[in-house]
This record gives C-alpha cells, sequence and structure tokens, in this order.
C-alpha cells in the first residue's frame, strides 16, 4: 500500500508543535501527497517558496514575501496563479506575517491549504521535512517478533508453530524488550537504517499458544515494552526436519546469512529448533556475537587465523 498524507492529516499532527492556524483554502483538506509523487520530481518535500521546482510544502518566508511585493501588479498575480497552478499540499506563512489578500483569494478559490505560524522559517522546513518524509518513507510488514535484545533490534523469524512467541516470553522474563508481535512494521528512515515499530492495534500484546494473548506492559511493566527500535539482526528458527546438515565451515561460522528487507541487507542467523536446545540463551548468544563482529570481532575467523599459524608452525618444525 502506498503512503500517503493529505492536508488535514499534516496540520492536525503538527497544529501543536507548529502552532498552525488556517487562514484559507479549508476546502482543500483532502488533497493528497502519495510517495510516489515524491519519486520522479526534483523538488524536496518541503522548502521554501520556489516556482521553478515547486516544493510539495512551500513556506512563504520574509524574503518570499518581500520578493512578491516587489513585482508589479501583474507579474505579481501572474507568480500567485502559477504558485496555486502546481497544487501544493499547503502554503505555510511563517512568523505570524499578515497574509497578503490576493494571496488569501487565490488560495481559496484555487481550494489550496494556507496556514499561518508564529515559528520561523527553518524552523518550519526541518520539521515539516522530517515530518513528510518519514511519514512517506518505503514501508513493509513483516511476520516475526521484534525484540530489543541488548540494546539492538533483533527480528524473530520462523515458520508458525516454530516458537516465536514463546522465545519472545522467556526472552521478556529475562529482561528484554517487546516491540511488536506478529506484523512488525518497518520505516526506511534513512539510507542504512530500518525503524521497525508497534500496529497500534497490537500494542503490549503478545500471543502464546495455551495462553492466548498476554498484556506484556501489565504483566512485567512499563520497562518490558519499546515503542520502536532499528532492525539490526533477524534470528530465523527452523524446523529439524528443514533443517539441512551443517558443512565443515556453517560448524565454525555458524549459520550466517542476509536478508533482504525494502533496499538493505539485515544480517541473519538461523537457529535449529531441537528438544533440550535453549532458544533464549541461544539468541542471546547470536546477539553478542553480532555486536562483536559489527566491531570487528569475530571468533570463527580468529580461530580460523590461529588454525592457519598453527599448521604453518607445524610444517616449518618437520
Amino acid at each position: 500500500m502506498t503512503a500517503r498524507i493529505t492536508a488535514r492529516e499534516l496540520f492536525e499532527q503538527q497544529r501543536e508543535r507548529l502552532e498552525l492556524s488556517w487562514v484559507a483554502g479549508r476546502a482543500g483538506e483532502e488533497r493528497v501527497l502519495e510517495a510516489v509523487d515524491t519519486v520522479a520530481r526534483r523538488p524536496s518535500l518541503a522548502g521554501y517558496l520556489n516556482i521553478i521546482y515547486p516544493n510539495k510544502v512551500q513556506i512563504l518566508g520574509s524574503e518570499e514575501l518581500s520578493w512578491l511585493d516587489g513585482l508589479d501588479s501583474r507579474q505579481r498575480w501572474e507568480t500567485i496563479e502559477k504558485i496555486v497552478q502546481f497544487r501544493p499540499l499547503a502554503l505555510v506563512i511563517s512568523k505570524n506575517q499578515r497574509c497578503p489578500e490576493d494571496l488569501r483569494i487565490a488560495a481559496g478559490e484555487s481550494e489550496t491549504p494556507l496556514w499561518v505560524s508564529p515559528k520561523r522559517g527553518h524552523e518550519l522546513f526541518n520539521h515539516l521535512q522530517y515530518h513528510l518524509a518519514r511519514t512517506l518513507a518505503p514501508r513493509i510488514t513483516l511476520h516475526g517478533v521484534f525484540m530489543e535484545i541488548y540494546s539492538i533490534g533483533v527480528l524473530i523469524t520462523g515458520e508458525s508453530g516454530s516458537g516465536k512467541s514463546e522465545l519472545a516470553l522467556e526472552l521478556v522474563t529475562r529482561g528484554h524488550r517487546l516491540v511488536a508481535d506478529d506484523a512488525p512494521e518497518f520505516t526506511q528512515i534513512a539510507p542504512d537504517v530500518l525503524d521497525g515499530t508497534c500496529p497500534e492495534l497490537l500494542q503490549d500484546l503478545l500471543e502464546v499458544r495455551g495462553l492466548g494473548v498476554l498484556n506484556i506492559r501489565q504483566m512485567f511493566g512499563d520497562t518490558a515494552v519499546k515503542k520502536n527500535k532499528y532492525l539490526r539482526l533477524i534470528v530465523h528458527l527452523t524446523k529439524p526436519a528443514l533443517e539441512p546438515k551443517p558443512t565443515g565451515i556453517e560448524r565454525i561460522t555458524g549459520d550466517t546469512g542476509m536478508r533482504r528487507v525494502l533496499d538493505l541487507d539485515v544480517p541473519m542467523i538461523t537457529l535449529p529448533v531441537m528438544p533440550g536446545r535453549n532458544l533464549a540463551v541461544l539468541t542471546e548468544a547470536a546477539t553478542r556475537t553480532h555486536i562483536l563482529r559489527a566491531k570487528g570481532v569475530d571468533p570463527a575467523m580468529a580461530f580460523m587465523a590461529r588454525h592457519s599459524h598453527f599448521l604453518e608452525r607445524s610444517g616449518s618444525s618437520t
């Protein structure tokens, strides 16, 4: 589903933060900005008034209004007509400056939302650009349980019945935190960052077979849940019947790989589910190993280097 936002939604979401007031063009409140509208065009989502490459939200500061005042009456009206013909999501006047009457009339006739804010132009730009970029960023819903383990985001995946929820419950009892169960949503908020959140409907909930739906916040306290976390690692659970016989190198390095999520390759570790295995301890160990590798410390590589050195030394002594 394509990410989208209407002028009314943007106004309500930023109304208190930016102290916005709606002065004209109320009929255009359902004007829509979709993520696909931002791909093929050069302009940014929000920026100062630009009639060559118009921004989706046009900010009018002191300089922009002064520039309009410097035009003769014909040029001024043609420029204002051009501004509204581009159908921006909204026009925003900064520092509670007086709204020019001709701009108000044009906004009303073209149903272009026109807002006024006491904030300075750069504040409007920073807040609106960040908010729109995050709202319209690529996103995906994955099946699994998203946890915070040792301060990093870990997604636990696997086939139905592989024990994901039971593992998550045991990890919570060991002091780790639940972000989302069953359908975590991931948004690519930067070229190398996937932010994982929980749908509002599933907030604080974990479904465990035999126990039903559990409210983790009520059972374990506020510290047992987390609103969002960046995805850094995937732990995939496999059933014994699906587990291939490990090769020699896999016994040293572990069953590691990558999984493509949106535009990023996320490290993945596969753990076989077998009777008697403590998956909570194994998941903690996998997370700790990933943290060490991120710091440049790889026990498997160190062992193989030590082994090669041992063979070289043994060969030279014969």
